[in-house]
């Protein structure tokens, strides 16, 4: 198992209508994006552990979640009411490396006895035999996900938001905390230039998807390049920590019970990750556009601000904020680029989902928000 390829054109947005008895919301299946009922249920009947296998007997039925813009993620629920979670790469797609349904299981495997908070895969195909394409099916964390607004029933006062801030801020510190080479991410890891690697690396994933010019993009890119800082000591990270990625105690919002959307996991430096996360954190004070691209209620009263959540990162893990800068400007940068990737997408008819068409507003948005804190140092 290599490093990813993470140019894969992937974030996650936008909420759908709550599926009933659950707070993670699903809706039928977007037309293009059906799966092979019949194959599957024999598919099943003969991958899934033994003991899982007559809970899915046919018929199935099959809902899609709806977030999310990269790999497809599926809700399969069997006769007896059992649900599985099935993750397959977006139709269309023409770069495999970019979503690999194998290593992305095999991260999940890896992280089992680790990080508590991953997901189980119950069984992988890593052929394009039974649905086109690779595919695994994991278990389904039951929980409260959190998008741009609160599930029905959900109250989000100004205190559950604070703790909701440290909450999140201490499962990334918890899984920066793995012992990588223990758990057998050795196979993965070359943490040796890895911020080079990704600074150069979207940049020409810019390059390819080029539809619109956005000089904002090709500044920052430039900048980049020329303030590489000093990493810290590597560890596993997520690469995609944000909100709708986690799953909540709904009796206890502030607990985390699981980590979704593994897909771009690696070993590198720690603060590009943190760095991530704050370019997900919409703030009250931003400017009025970018309250559109929220992840998650951060713009809410009572929810830390970005320097907050780094400060509490920084203190549990005695790290240096003095580059800071440099990752957060990354951090939208890459996501412009994947909102560019998305774009290009739409424009050459792969995919008909209409979210998609707007996405060239976001890479605009996310250039400009790029330049202003190169320009001005804050985040």
């Amino acid at each position: 198992m290599t490093e990813p390829d993470t140019g894969s054109d992937k974030a996650g947005l936008f909420a759908a209508r709550s599926e009933p008895g659950s707070l993670d919301p699903t809706r039928p299946v977007r037309p293009g994006e059906e799966l092979d009922v019949d194959r599957l249920a024999a598919w099943l009947a003969g991958a899934l552990p033994e003991e899982l296998r007559a809970s899915f007997a046919a018929p199935l039925v099959i809902e899609q979640f709806p977030s999310g813009h990269s790999n497809l993620t599926y809700l399969v629920r069997g006769g007896g009411g059992a649900e599985l979670v099935l993750r397959r790469p977006p139709f269309g797609n023409q770069v495999r490396s970019a979503h690999d349904m194998g290593r992305e299981a095999r991260v999940l495997e890896l992280l089992r006895g680790h990080y508590d908070k991953a997901p189980r895969v119950h069984a992988r195909c890593d052929t394009d035999e039974v649905l086109g394409a690779p595919f695994y099916v994991m278990e389904r964390l039951r929980g409260t996900i959190l998008r741009r607004k609160a599930p029905p029933g959900v109250t989000l006062d100004e205190a559950t938001l604070t703790k909701l801030g440290e909450a999140f801020v201490d499962a990334l510190v918890e899984l920066h905390e793995v012992d990588w080479r223990a758990a057998g991410f050795g196979e993965i890891a070359r943490p040796e230039g890895y911020v080079e690697r990704q600074v150069s690396g979207w940049a020409r994933r810019y390059e390819a998807a080029r539809t619109d010019e956005v000089p904002d993009i090709e500044r920052a890119a430039a900048w980049l390049a020329t303030h590489l800082p000093d990493s810290p000591p590597p560890v596993l990270l997520h690469n995609d920590f944000k909100y709708d990625n986690l799953v909540l105690d709904p009796a206890e919002l502030s607990r985390v019970v699981g980590v979704l959307d593994w897909e771009m996991s690696t070993v590198g430096d720690p603060l590009m990750d943190l760095g991530t996360a704050l370019a997900y954190w919409v703030e009250p004070g931003d400017a009025a556009p970018l309250q559109q691209f929220t992840f998650g209620p951060t713009n809410l009263p009572g929810s830390p601000s970005r320097r907050e959540l780094a400060e509490r990162y920084a203190a549990r893990r005695g790290l240096s904020l003095e580059a800071l800068r440099f990752y957060y400007c990354f951090a939208l940068f890459k996501n412009a680029v994947v909102a560019q990737q998305i774009y290009a997408r739409f424009k050459k008819g792969l995919t008909e989902d209409p979210r998609f068409g707007a996405m060239i507003y976001g890479v605009r948005l996310l250039g400009d928000a790029a330049v202003r804190t190169i320009e001005s140092g804050e985040i």
